[in-house]
């Protein structure tokens, strides 16, 4: 495994800590606003999905194929707790 350093905003910081700390467990675009922006209005979901996809960059090997930021179809997203 790649023992680089990786550049993470405080944002992307916060969501890969949540997700890390609860493997499996799946999030709603919803709620990782409330929880990681204190957002509550689902019109800023695109928030999310950005966010998400710079961090995939940042730590998947292949962020088309993504091994440890899961989409969870119809919910959101999750850390994958089969690692």
């Amino acid at each position: 495994m790649d023992q680089k350093r990786l550049e993470l905003t405080p944002k992307e910081f916060d969501l890969l800590l949540l997700m890390a700390r609860n493997p499996g467990r799946s999030y709603s675009r919803g709620e990782l606003l409330e929880l990681i922006w204190g957002y509550d209005f689902s019109g800023y979901e695109h928030t999310v999905n950005a966010h998400i996809n710079r961090l995939r960059a940042k730590v998947e090997q292949d962020p088309n194929n993504p091994t440890f930021i899961l989409t969870t179809w119809g919910v959101g997203y999750r850390f994958n707790d089969d690692l």
